[in-house]
C-alpha cells in the first residue's frame, strides 16, 4: 500500500534552538496513524510543517507523491485539519462558520455542513453563535470543519482536548468511521497512549524532538511480551534475592513496590516461594502482557530508574 504522507529527514529551528530533527514520517493510505509524544516532544512542529503553516528549516514533505511547497494548494485542498486549538469567527453561528468554510474551499456539496455539524452531535447549536459554545463543543466544531470537505488526508493535533470521556469515544468511534466507510486517511496527535491504542494501525513515537520508533500496533501486540509483575513490601531485598538466590538478571525495579521480571525461565510459583523462606512479604505477583504505554516507556526510556 503506498505512502499518502511522507517526512523525509524533516527539522525545524528557530531562533537557534531545534525544535526538530530528521522526523521521517510514512502514512499509508487508508490508514489511522498514531503520532504519539509528551507535551513539547515536537508533535505539533511536525504537523505544522506537514500542512505548511511552517516551512521546514532542513528536509521535505511528500503528500499524495507530491513535494509539498508554497505553491501546493490544490494538494493542500485534498487535506483536513485541525492543529492546537481551532479558531472561529466568534460572532458567526457554527453552521455559518463552516458555510463560510465551504465558500473558501470552493465546495458546494448538497447537505454537508448539515452533516457535519450531525456527525459531530453539534445540530442543537449549529445556530449558536460560536462564542457560546464551551472548549470542547469549538474543538468538535473544529473536526467537523476539518471532515466538511471530505478529504482524503485528516491530520488532527491533540483533538479530544477539552472532551469528557463520551466525547473522547465518540470521536475515536467516528474517525473509525470515516477510515473504514470513507476510507479517509486518519493522522492523530496524542499525548494520550489509551486514546490511541484502541484505534490506531500504525503508531509513531516521538521524543524530543527526534523519531525514536514508527511500528504497526499489530507488530506490538505479536511482540506481547510476557512479564512476573511482583508486589513486595521491601523492594531492595526482594531484588537481591531475585539476583543472588535465583540468579535472575532480566528484571527491572519499577517503583518503591514492585518489580518485573522477564525471565521466561521461572514461574511466579518458585518466586513466591523463594522470597517466603526469606522473609519477603509480598503483595500480589502475576503474568502480564506488555501494553502500548510500555512499549512507549521502553523506547522513550521514560520509564527508566
Amino acid at each position: 500500500m503506498p505512502d499518502i504522507l511522507r517526512t523525509i529527514q524533516l527539522s525545524k529551528s528557530i531562533g537557534g534552538k531545534e525544535l526538530v530533527k530528521n522526523v521521517n514520517i510514512h502514512v499509508k493510505k487508508g490508514e489511522i496513524y498514531g503520532f504519539l509524544g509528551p507535551n513539547g516532544a515536537g508533535k505539533t512542529t511536525v504537523m505544522k510543517m506537514i500542512t505548511n503553516l511552517w516551512k521546514p528549516t532542513e528536509g521535505s514533505v511528500e503528500l499524495f507523491g507530491e513535494k509539498l511547497t508554497p505553491k501546493s494548494y490544490e494538494v493542500l485542498k485534498r487535506m483536513g485539519s485541525i492543529i492546537e486549538f481551532p479558531c472561529f469567527y466568534e460572532h458567526m453561528s457554527g453552521k455559518d462558520n463552516l458555510r463560510l468554510h465551504c465558500e473558501y474551499m470552493g465546495y458546494y456539496a448538497p447537505g454537508s455542513v448539515e452533516n457535519a455539524l450531525e456527525m459531530l452531535e453539534l445540530s442543537d447549536a449549529a445556530e449558536n453563535p460560536v462564542k457560546s459554545y464551551s472548549l470542547g463543543m469549538k474543538q468538535r466544531l473544529g473536526i467537523a470543519r476539518a471532515i466538511l470537505c471530505k478529504p482524503e488526508l485528516l491530520i488532527l493535533d491533540e483533538p479530544t482536548n477539552g472532551l469528557d470521556p463520551a466525547g473522547m469515544k465518540h470521536l475515536r468511534d467516528l474517525f473509525k468511521m470515516l477510515c473504514t466507510e470513507y476510507g479517509i486517511t486518519v493522522v492523530i496527535s496524542s499525548h494520550m497512549l489509551s486514546e490511541v491504542e484502541s484505534i490506531a494501525d500504525t503508531i509513531g513515537i516521538i521524543h524530543h524532538g527526534e523519531m525514536m520508533k514508527e511500528i504497526s500496533i499489530k507488530e506490538i501486540a505479536e511482540m506481547n511480551t510476557v512479564y512476573i509483575d511482583l508486589s513486595v513490601e521491601d523492594v531492595k531485598k526482594a531484588a537481591y534475592i531475585l539476583s543472588d538466590k535465583l540468579k535472575l538478571g532480566n528484571f527491572k525495579i519499577v517503583d518503591e513496590q514492585n518489580i518485573r521480571i522477564y525471565d521466561s525461565r521461572i514461574t511466579a510459583k518458585e518466586i513466591s516461594k523463594e522470597l517466603s523462606l526469606n522473609d519477603v512479604g509480598i503483595s500480589s505477583i502475576g503474568r502480564q502482557s506488555e501494553s502500548l504505554e510500555d512499549y512507549f516507556l521502553k523506547i522513550t526510556g521514560e520509564g527508566a530508574n
